[in-house]
């Protein structure tokens, strides 16, 4: 199925849709949550915003490419995540930002377009 494997590099990904479990992402429908990296797609198995931890964004902490924004997408509600999380990656110069799936999806697609250093975990809705 799309999205069960680690995508190449091939230019910048873009959020076309969100819902029903997954996301539509550059041409490819992805049935479950994702880590979005400058290029590539990888599959993130986090369910819900209480299981993310900093060993569940080792796909980003362990990325060759440059970051300096993460997006997180909660799903739904008002996201928290533990502190810690963002004190792991503080010495890596990434700023965690957590917000709803959808807010995460647009602001992704904004700071891509501007050509920014941005990651994204999106927990699917």
């Amino acid at each position: 199925m799309a999205g069960d494997a680690l995508r190449p590099a091939d230019g910048p990904k873009i959020v076309q849709g969100y819902g029903d479990g997954g996301f539509r992402i550059s041409g490819e429908r992805f049935a479950h949550s994702v880590i979005l990296l400058p290029g590539r797609v990888v599959p993130w198995p986090v369910l819900a915003i209480g299981a993310v931890d900093a060993a569940s964004l080792d796909a980003i902490a362990d990325a060759p490419e440059a970051i300096d924004i993460l997006l997180i997408g909660a799903g739904h509600g008002a996201p928290k995540i533990d502190p810690e999380v963002r004190e792991a990656f503080r010495p890596r110069g990434i700023v965690i930002d957590v917000m709803d799936t959808g807010a995460a999806c647009r602001t992704y697609n904004l700071l891509v377009s501007d050509s920014r250093l941005v990651a994204a975990a999106l927990i699917a809705v």
